[in-house]
């Protein structure tokens, strides 16, 4: 609508559109952007997209602030009350337990679903729960609730009542069909589409409980000829109110708000649902909608990258905007912010970050993103610039580096720079060296990896030096970064002897020892560190545990010294062959995976670097696919780092950070890690709703095993039993599975080729030849442990630390005495979500703001530089953490401190749109059960 009301619609058409508006005939049933994908999104991303939508155009546009025919309350959308506003996710490819606390926040009383798993549906039809109080927060429950109403059909489409002038797509059809052809409402045939109709009406009745049936009239690529559909469309509903006593049936034209309404004023108790999901959806029983959650996976960590650089940018400018600054142009440093917004925003569309478009779709989005990245990137630099003038009288040759921490915490962390000289020094603001280390790239063999080790407190940044070495012979007044030791393996054939494991190599840090095994170039254990002795070399196992046998794999054995358990773990890179012809049974595609339950290994060779230094040990795994292959389909990297002293330095040293290059892939397969340890799990995974909730997922049995147990991974899953757990953290989407006790699967990167006319007419091949970059973040340990590490590690792995380079010149150089920055720094349990400057032209009064809107139509809405949306999370579901779970109170002034003065404060609706004492959300009649009903087996956590 956006695009449509800015570049095509003639005055003519803006007062049609401001007239159908004002009789409500038409309405604005979301008011964000696109309609989100529920699965594969974060949360924040989710906020955004409505935010920038709501608040940046529709409330904002002079030309679309209306009012309604009493002439008193705005009619575009989002009225003066929270009444007028819905939900409708109609197509979205399953229903995430975020999205009712989403919307319930954003002062929503009404949403819709559609596409939930076909056999569930046949359940709540016939038990006449098609209609519910949805509650998606275990901490919020009743406070937040929301009513839901499922559409009957199994997509979203009353079949067979519509009349098209056109084709559905605009090219001729493949096969030379014409559809949608249906015959026009005629008086000959009137009664027989009567009969039919109110037959489908009375079908669907006994699915609800009320006398008021939604009936949603057309489908996807419909309505080509709005006259011609209305016209057939009038004639057949006059008809039918005509002899409503023949056909029991009585006909109206409603919007989303009306029928909602109408159901409200019934005042009809309806059950309540609880915080569990609509995921996996399947549309049958061999198409499960579960590919999507991995299809074009580059997107999918272009898109998350974008958004983390967005908040970046946010942050920073905000903190640089109000406080003292020098010069810098406003409207110069807005136009760089305006970009990124609406191409995050956009990506978030359900055939989108989905990756279920086409090629040259997807060449959009990427278009857009690295735009509005580059914008963002631009804007930073300039303040970094301003902040720190160009001084001369420094020799060129190196690079002057700034490295932000977007995080309201203090971080911890190692930063990676390329360089292309090996001998370099690296020094603070107060040319004092700094740790760090090199070494051979692990890309590039013609220049270095430069780590960091770097300590940055909460919204604040680091600078750096970095520069080559020049210090002569026996100088010791210059310190230079240590190159680090890279020791080269051979390739290793895959293996299945039980020779496996007897000559070992080891690495370390202050929290594990990693024993790798020299004959096969596989990772053969890890201990975990604690303050007792070093364990022996060569790890034995309990006589309690079976010998447990290597496959060709990454292997990795995991000790826990406080509880004398040894946990086993193997990790292999695996393939699953898909059928590609339909004639041959059950296909994937963009959308569906459906496995031939054939899977097999990945590779028959590996190769091995350790690059071992005194800052960071980097393990570096190449598995080729023939003997004869010379570059590798996937490679490993694994980064131990050492656990420097501070609460902030644990997250570093806990975990082990691994980095995959996956692909190209032969053509129609599916390549995934899958991991399995010993633990006894029952088959029970936990995975995030949409970066925040854990959602367990309790192994179902099917006819489909394998593709209905896959469940979208947004930012992290873990397995456990009673006394430990292991957890994989994510910088993008992923699909995840468990299928065996003691097992995960990620899936990493899908190429498919569908051989068949229709998937070439919407080119849903996903004909993918990329190589992907993913990062998975592995935390091992006791549950206490890895519950706590895990939630802040999350964050952490999402919102990276920026780096900022510049070349040194005469020309540019530190500034002598770097301005004070002030630091944030919030409780461990609380994140902060945003803090920017929106920009709107506001009044705290919402009815104030659109009025005064309506004054004067014509003229341009200026930004607001002095109002700051500040969101906070709590990362802890209630009883989830004995301490983090609790409570937390937050000193606003300590938040905001360098800003300014804080003359007031307004607690708004999660978009910004609402002062949330305005905010009078509806509250259902609710049936209560003696137990929360969910709609899956087993309970968060």
């Amino acid at each position: 609508f956006r695009l449509w009301w800015d570049g095509v619609a003639s005055a003519k058409q803006k007062l049609q559109v401001h007239e159908l508006v004002g009789q409500g005939c038409l309405e604005f049933v979301l008011g964000g952007q696109v309609m989100h994908d529920e699965a594969v999104t974060h949360v924040d991303d989710q906020i955004l997209q409505l935010t920038v939508c709501e608040n940046k155009y529709l409330t904002q546009q002079n030309d679309l602030a209306m009012t309604d025919q009493t002439g008193e309350t705005p009619s575009l959308g989002f009225g003066s009350v929270p009444s007028e506003q819905r939900e409708n996710s109609v197509d979205s490819f399953g229903a995430s337990a975020m999205t009712p606390t989403l919307f319930a926040l954003a002062g929503f009383n009404a949403h819709i679903i559609s596409r939930i798993d076909y056999d569930l549906k046949e359940i709540m039809k016939n038990d006449q729960e098609m209609q519910f109080v949805r509650r998606g927060s275990r901490s919020l429950l009743a406070q937040q609730e929301i009513f839901t109403h499922v559409l009957d059909e199994n997509g979203y489409c009353s079949k067979g009542f519509y009349w098209n002038e056109k084709d559905v797509f605009p090219d001729p059809p493949w096969d030379g069909m014409d559809p949608n052809k249906t015959v026009p409402v005629t008086l000959s045939n009137v009664q027989h589409y009567a009969d039919t109709l109110s037959y489908n009406v009375r079908r669907r009745a006994p699915w609800f409980l009320t006398r008021y049936m939604l009936w949603p009239w057309g489908c996807d690529r419909q309505f080509f000829s709005a006259s011609v559909q209305f016209a057939n469309m009038d004639h057949l509903m006059s008809y039918i109110n005509k002899h409503i006593s023949q056909f029991g049936v009585l006909m109206v034209y409603t919007t989303l708000g009306e029928y909602f309404q109408t159901l409200y004023s019934e005042h009809e108790p309806v059950q309540v649902r609880d915080h569990c999901d609509f995921l996996p959806y399947s549309s049958d029983m061999f198409h499960s909608w579960t590919g999507f959650y991995a299809s074009r996976s580059g997107l999918k960590g272009l898109a998350r990258r974008a958004s983390a650089l967005l908040y970046a940018g946010e942050f920073m400018f905000t903190r640089f905007m109000l406080a003292p600054h020098r010069f810098l142009d406003q409207a110069w440093v807005l136009q760089q912010l305006q970009k990124l917004p609406w191409a995050v925003s956009e990506v978030q569309h359900h055939e989108a970050i989905t990756g279920t478009h086409t090629p040259r779709v997807s060449d959009m989005f990427v278009g857009c993103l690295s735009n509005g990245m580059h914008g963002v990137q631009k804007l930073m630099s300039a303040i970094i610039q301003d902040r720190f003038p160009a001084h001369t009288g420094l020799e060129p040759g190196g690079y002057f580096a700034v490295i932000y921490n977007p995080l309201a915490w203090t971080v911890t962390t190692i930063i990676t720079l390329t360089v292309d000289f090996p001998e370099v020094s690296v020094t603070d603001e107060s040319g004092h060296p700094v740790p760090a280390q090199v070494q051979n790239s692990k890309e590039m063999p013609s220049v270095y990896d430069l780590l960091v080790l770097t300590t940055i407190p909460g919204l604040s940044y680091r600078y750096y030096v970095i520069k080559p070495s020049r210090r002569a012979k026996g100088d010791t007044q210059e310190t230079e970064a240590m190159m680090a030791n890279t020791k080269q393996f051979g390739h290793r054939p895959r293996r299945h002897d039980s020779s496996m494991g007897r000559r070992l190599a080891h690495v370390e840090n202050d929290c594990y020892i990693v024993y790798l095994d020299k004959d096969t170039n596989l990772m053969h254990s890890i201990w975990e560190r604690c303050p007792t002795p070093k364990p022996p070399p060569h790890p034995a196992l309990p006589r309690s545990v079976l010998p447990f046998i290597c496959l060709p794999s990454v292997c990795l054995q995991v000790h826990w010294a406080q509880n004398n358990q040894t946990i086993q773990v193997a990790q292999q890179f695996m393939e699953y062959e898909v059928n590609s012809d339909e004639d041959q049974g059950p296909i994937s595609d963009n959308y569906v995976f459906t496995s031939n339950e054939t899977m097999k290994s990945a590779w028959e060779t590996v190769g091995m670097e350790i690059v071992k230094g005194e800052l960071v040990t980097e393990i570096r795994q190449y598995f080729y696919r023939t003997v004869n292959d010379s570059d590798p389909t996937y490679t490993i990297y694994s980064r131990l780092a050492p656990r420097p002293l501070g609460s902030d330095g644990e997250l570093l040293g806990h975990r082990i950070e691994q980095e995959y290059r996956v692909g190209p892939l032969e053509l129609n397969c599916e390549a995934i890690l899958r991991t399995s340890t010993n633990l006894i799990t029952g088959r029970i995974l936990y995975s995030d709703n949409n970066g925040t909730k854990m959602q367990c997922r309790a192994y179902k049995h099917h006819e489909n095993n394998i593709a209905q147990n896959y469940y979208p991974m947004t930012q992290s899953a873990f397995i456990q039993d009673r006394q430990s757990r292991m957890v994989l953290l994510s910088e993008q989407a992923h699909g995840v599975s468990s299928q065996g006790s003691g097992q995960m699967e990620v899936m990493l990167h899908r190429r498919l080729l569908v051989k068949q006319p229709w998937a070439l007419s919407v080119n849903v091949m996903l004909n993918d030849t990329s190589v992907v970059h993913s990062v998975l973040w592995l935390l091992l340990g006791p549950s206490t442990l890895t519950r706590d590490l895990g939630q802040r590690s999350g964050v952490a792995l999402q919102h990276r630390p920026i780096v900022l380079l510049r070349e040194l010149s005469e020309t540019a150089r530190i500034h002598p005495r770097p301005q004070h920055q002030e630091a944030v720094t919030l409780p461990p349990s609380v994140h902060l979500q945003i803090l920017s400057i929106p920009g709107w032209t506001y009044n705290s009064n919402h009815t104030k703001h659109m009025q005064n809107l309506r004054k004067d139509n014509q003229a341009e809405a200026k930004a607001e530089s002095r109002r700051v949306l500040l969101r906070l999370r709590h990362l802890y579901e209630v009883d989830e953490d004995p301490v983090r779970s609790q409570p937390v109170t937050v000193n606003l002034q300590s938040v905001l401190r360098g800003l300014g003065s804080v003359v007031s404060v307004e607690e708004r609706s999660l978009t910004g749109t609402w002062d949330v004492s305005t905010l009078h959300r509806w509250h259902w009649p609710a049936q209560e059960p003696s137990h929360l009903r969910g709609l899956c087996t087993s309970g968060s956590s």
